[in-house]
């Protein structure tokens, strides 16, 4: 019988295939007390399956190809810190000591614990970093049990099949490290039950051109084995058992993308410009110094966001300033000399690090308390240490210094005195810095936006966070499933806010980008170009889709439908503005 699941698109393209299902390991482990004298062989046989995994990580990473994505190293270093992590590791070997669990048990109780903490995050993109740690757990179960890695149990299937059946792998959820090991094999697609848009199994997916959709509820419960599935990347969509008709319909619209995608590759090196000729900059949105590599070879001519929580999470104390110098500094050479734009540590009460500062507490409402800037103006010390940081790596390369989640003009005084206090600081230390660095501003909430001739008076550029943007003027959580409905781009208010801070920013002569997912939606290019942005800051996997859009471009005759998109209020009458736009 023929059905359809709904999920979350994470990865553009159509994967036609047999459904090959992969149980999770940890949905059923034994739980018993072990016996006094046997507690040491217990641990030692926790050690001996972390020895195993381990192995197994730096294998993978050893032997990952010349075009494996930027992403794939740094995904699998964070694994290997993971695995041995105090918080997982000794906290499991405390419970096998003083509880006397088996070491499976010991080990889900404690990612029970940690869960809990990540659950009560407020950032989707941070609160997906709990999908790191279930596949650590994930595979040190599987080591413990003796089984063979999910990875190796595909392979398996693809060999029996003779390598001729194209799998679709539907699982609970999926590590990064397995999906490289997948595309060596006839893996097409991938189907999760868990999962978002910001989750490292998407990043890694988008980064591999694989379609996929996760966050597909009951996905592995509800598909089985060898079922014909389509996986529809650009709708989210996983169609099973499909009628003749549906079949052959995507069997085509496969091929049509197939041929699509080996067009844009030609568009890799060209100049980005509109039909009327106006210069048009796509730059790159990344988490990772490595993923600067990715970016570099997308075509993107400049970093536009360098997320730096990601050198926070994962320690027990901040990191030195050194370790953070050298991360900047890579990315800056890695860049050749292209623009790197730095975002200062966007985390607080509601991404808590898995170290704790005195007096850092969760807030009641932590969308709404102390983060981002807060967070960093309340803790000046480690402020300083991360821009001292980011100064010297100016030294390298053109560097921009961005401040996230400004509302107020006394935190945009604070911000800019600590600055000049880190160059006094780098000046007394004898440290090089380009003293010229630029400062500028994220516009993501939308008291910023309607006071932007604050932030214009005083701010070199400024970057829309339109992800966060959204979130505050709608009032809307989009990773709650209850309202996530509600989340809407193209929402009137959404849109005057932006459509104001870029005209405004424009006629005080200042630089602003939009960094936020909808610079990467290339159904919503020719809105942002008709409303007079030049910059656009997006996933490397992005660049190309949307650059064909600018290409097709010309924005005199944009100016019109857009303004007839900004005038209308009424859904039916916004919708067809926007499809009137849409075929200009």
């Amino acid at each position: 019988m023929s059905f359809t699941l709904h999920g979350i698109p994470v990865s553009r393209g159509i994967a036609i295939g047999r459904a090959y299902l992969i149980a999770p390991a940890a949905l059923d482990v034994d739980h018993y007390l072990v016996e006094p004298e046997e507690i040491e062989a217990e641990v030692a046989r926790f050690c001996a399956a972390q020895d195993v995994v381990h192995r197994e990580l730096d294998t993978i990473r050893a032997d990952l190809p010349a075009d494996a994505p930027g992403e794939m190293s740094a995904f699998l270093n964070v694994h290997m810190l993971i695995l041995r992590d105090a918080m997982l590791a000794e906290a499991a070997v405390e419970l096998i000591r003083k509880r006397r669990y088996n070491a499976e048990w010991a080990l889900t109780e404690q990612l029970e614990q940690l869960g809990r903490h990540f659950d009560e995050i407020e950032d989707a993109y941070l609160r997906e970093r709990k999908a790191d740690l279930e596949q650590v757990v994930e595979r040190v179960l599987i080591a413990l049990a003796g089984s063979p890695s999910a990875a190796a149990v595909v392979a398996d299937g693809a060999q029996r099949s003779g390598g001729t059946l194209e799998m679709i792998v539907v699982a609970h959820d999926i590590a990064p490290a397995d999906m490289l090991q997948f595309k060596t094999q006839a893996f097409r697609g991938f189907v999760t039950d868990l999962g978002g848009r910001t989750s490292h199994t998407a990043i890694v997916a988008r980064s591999l051109g694989i379609p996929a959709a996760v966050g597909v509820q009951q996905a592995s419960a509800l598909i089985r084995q060898n079922d014909l599935i389509i996986v529809d990347g650009d709708a989210g969509i996983v169609i099973v058992d499909p009628a003749p008709i549906i079949l052959e319909e995507y069997s085509y619209r496969q091929s049509e993308k197939e041929l699509e995608q080996r067009k844009l590759q030609r568009l890799k090196f060209s100049p980005t410009q509109t039909v009327d000729g106006t210069k048009i900059d796509l730059l790159a949105n990344i988490e990772l110094p490595e993923d600067a590599v990715g970016a570099l070879s997308a075509g993107a001519v400049g970093i536009g966001l360098f997320r730096t929580e990601f050198l926070f999470m994962g320690k027990h104390e901040h990191p030195q300033e050194e370790q953070q110098f050298e991360a900047y500094r890579r990315v800056v050479e890695i860049m050749q000399g292209l623009p790197v734009t730095i975002r200062t540590i966007d985390v607080g009460a509601d991404k808590p690090l898995d170290h704790r500062t005195d007096g850092f507490e969760t807030a009641a409402n932590p969308a709404l308390g102390l983060r981002a800037i807060r967070w960093s103006l309340s803790e000046p010390q480690m402020f300083l240490t991360q821009l001292r940081a980011i100064l010297r790596a100016s030294a390298f390369g053109p560097v921009k210094i961005l401040i996230p989640m400004l509302a107020h003009a006394q935190e945009i005084d604070q911000t800019l005195d600590l600055i000049y206090e880190a160059k006094q600081q780098c000046d007394d230390a004898g440290l090089a810095y380009d003293p010229n660095v630029k400062v500028g501003a994220m516009i993501e909430i939308p008291a910023a936006a309607l006071a932007v001739q604050m932030f214009l008076k005083r701010l070199d550029f400024l970057s829309i966070g339109t992800n966060d943007l959204i979130q505050y003027t709608l009032a809307i959580d989009r990773t709650d499933n209850a309202v996530a409905h509600l989340y809407d781009p193209c929402h009137p208010a959404v849109l005057g806010l932006i459509s104001h801070t870029l005209r405004e920013a424009q006629r005080a002569g200042v630089p602003v980008s939009v960094c936020g997912e909808m610079a990467g939606d290339p159904l919503l290019t020719r809105l942002l170009l008709g409303m007079g942005l030049t910059e656009f800051s997006m996933h490397p996997s992005q660049l190309l889709t949307v650059k064909q859009e600018v290409l097709r471009a010309h924005r005199p005759h944009l100016e019109k439908p857009v303004q007839d998109v900004l005038a209308a209020y009424e859904p039916a009458e916004l919708q067809a503005a926007l499809t009137r736009l849409a075929h200009i």
